[in-house]
């Protein structure tokens, strides 16, 4: 026991009690190290003061996305949950139950359909937190459910990708994620309809392989990772220093490999000016 509490008064203590604080109040920004209080981050579409894009879930890219927070979701078909009985330190099938109770969600892909500045359109978000974003059976039916509607309802389609890769648990039928995706992204070519893809951090491995790079217009978020492998393995392979900023969001802009890189608050603005000029729509509906 120190001198304070010796010269503290019986009850004074219980008075004063030290309140539960809540672990996620504050975040640090990984751009600035400055703390950004919690409550003020949807108004800030969490992009920190210093606009450093944090990753976010497909509820709020939805809603950050579609007029008034207004969309319906189309769900998803149901694929074999373990076809290969994977298992590591872990089962496959536990590894998936813990992902759907952390996340909510079935798998990584959310499919909504809403209006965009009045422009209706199919939007799929590829979610992050949900094993990686890897991209298995069920992302892959996703994307494949996605491109038919819009096929069927003569829409165009927005992808909002995030992924560490394939999903090893699932083998070569992760692999043939690949090429049925491309597939889809060629029938709606053949559609004649608007396919575009906004590149979130990370996007990675064999989504970047594929339909990540496929779109008609490919936007991305500000400093963002796109890449097949990463910077690591790259410089571990070829020995060699790598330039400051590779693989992110703004030198594959630089090199042409992206059209441009847009801050997530105008991300809604530009959508629909790029919608309404390959639609060719006279105007649009302005907020």
């Amino acid at each position: 026991m120190n001198w304070l509490n010796k010269l503290t008064p019986p009850g004074i203590k219980d008075i004063f009690s030290k309140r539960d604080t809540p672990d996620n109040l504050w975040i640090k920004c990984p751009k600035s190290n400055e703390m950004v209080f919690s409550a003020d981050l949807p108004g800030l579409l969490h992009v920190t003061p210093a606009g450093h894009h944090l990753r976010i879930g497909p509820q709020m890219r939805m809603d950050y996305t579609f007029d008034n927070k207004t969309y319906s979701e189309i769900s998803i078909p149901e694929v074999a949950k373990d076809p290969l009985k994977f298992k590591d330190d872990q089962k496959y099938t536990d590894r998936l139950k813990k992902a759907r109770t952390k996340t909510g969600d079935q798998d990584a892909m959310t499919i909504g359909i809403g209006k965009i500045h009045g422009i209706d359109t199919v939007v799929l978000v590829q979610n992050f937190a949900f094993m990686g974003g890897s991209l298995g059976m069920a992302a892959g039916e996703g994307f494949i459910t996605a491109a038919e509607h819009a096929i069927s309802n003569n829409l165009p389609l927005i992808v909002f990708t995030a992924a560490g890769g394939a999903r090893m648990q699932e083998g070569a039928l992760s692999l043939m994620q690949m090429p049925r995706t491309t597939i889809a992204v060629q029938k709606l070519r053949e559609a004649n309809l608007p396919y575009i893809t906004v590149l979130c951090d990370p996007t990675t491995g064999g989504v970047t392989a594929s339909y990540a790079m496929l779109g008609d217009i490919q936007l991305a978020e500000p400093g963002a990772l796109i890449c097949f492998a990463g910077p690591r393995v790259i410089e571990e392979t070829i020995r060699e220093k790598l330039p400051d900023g590779f693989q992110r969001a703004e030198f594959l802009e630089e090199k042409g490999m992206i059209d441009r890189v847009v801050n997530r608050h105008d991300m809604r603005d530009t959508l629909a000016n790029i919608l309404s000029v390959l639609l060719k729509l006279d105007n649009i509906e302005n907020e």
